[in-house]
C-alpha cells in the first residue's frame, strides 16, 4: 500500500513539474511536438532511476560513512553529469538505434533540475533504495505526463487561430499554469 501512495503522490499529486516546478526549462523547450516529448520522457525516466540508484548508494556509503554529507548537492550533481556521459558513450557502443533515438535528449538531462531534485527528495524522506526508486520511476512518469499533454495542446494550438501576441511562450506559460491547477484538483487523495 504504501508503495501505491508513492506512486500517485509523485505521478499526480507533487507532480514534479506542475506541484514542485522542477524541470520546467525541459517542459516548456522540448514540449512542441509529441514525438519529442516521448523521447525526452523515455530518457528522464532512464537517467533519473538510474541517477537515484546510484546517488542513494553514494549517500549511504560514502557522504554518511565519511560524516560528509554536507558534500551532497555537488557530488550529486557530479555524479549525475558523469553518469549521462557514461551512459551516452555505452548506448552509442551497445546500442545505436536506442543512442539515436535517445541520443539528442541526453545532453539535455544533464542540465535538467528534477533529476537532481528526485536525488535530493530521495534522501529527504528519508526512502530505502526500492521506495526510491518507486518514487523516481513514478516521478519521471510524472514529468512525461505533464510533458506529453503540454505537447498534445500545443501541437493543437497551431491548428488554432491564436492572437498573435499570445502565440509561442506565452500561450505555452498560460496553458501550463492552467495545468498545474488541474493537477491541483489530485491533492487530498493522498
Amino acid at each position: 500500500m504504501e508503495y501505491i501512495l508513492i506512486i500517485i503522490s509523485a505521478l499526480l499529486v507533487n507532480n514534479i513539474v506542475l506541484a514542485q516546478f522542477l524541470g520546467v526549462c525541459p517542459f516548456l523547450g522540448v514540449s512542441t511536438k509529441v514525438n519529442t516529448s516521448l523521447g525526452m520522457a523515455a530518457a528522464v525516466t532512464f537517467v533519473m532511476v538510474l541517477a537515484t540508484i546510484v546517488t542513494y548508494l553514494i549517500q549511504v556509503y560514502v557522504l554518511d560513512k565519511l560524516g560528509i554529507g554536507f558534500m551532497q548537492t555537488i557530488t550529486f550533481i557530479l555524479v549525475i553529469a558523469a553518469l549521462v556521459q557514461m551512459v551516452e558513450i555505452v548506448l552509442k557502443k551497445v546500442s545505436q538505434p536506442l543512442y539515436q533515438a535517445l541520443g539528442i535528449f541526453l545532453p539535455l538531462i544533464t542540465t535538467n533540475c528534477a533529476v537532481l531534485g528526485v536525488a535530493i527528495l530521495v534522501i529527504k524522506k528519508d526512502y530505502n533504495l526500492l521506495e526510491g526508486v518507486v518514487f523516481s520511476a513514478s516521478t519521471a512518469l510524472g514529468f512525461g505526463l505533464a510533458l506529453i499533454i503540454l505537447a498534445g495542446i500545443r501541437e493543437q494550438f497551431e491548428l488554432m487561430d491564436i492572437p498573435k501576441a499570445m502565440r509561442g511562450v506565452p500561450i505555452s506559460l498560460i496553458t501550463a499554469g492552467i495545468l498545474a491547477l488541474a493537477f491541483m484538483g489530485f491533492t487530498g487523495i493522498v
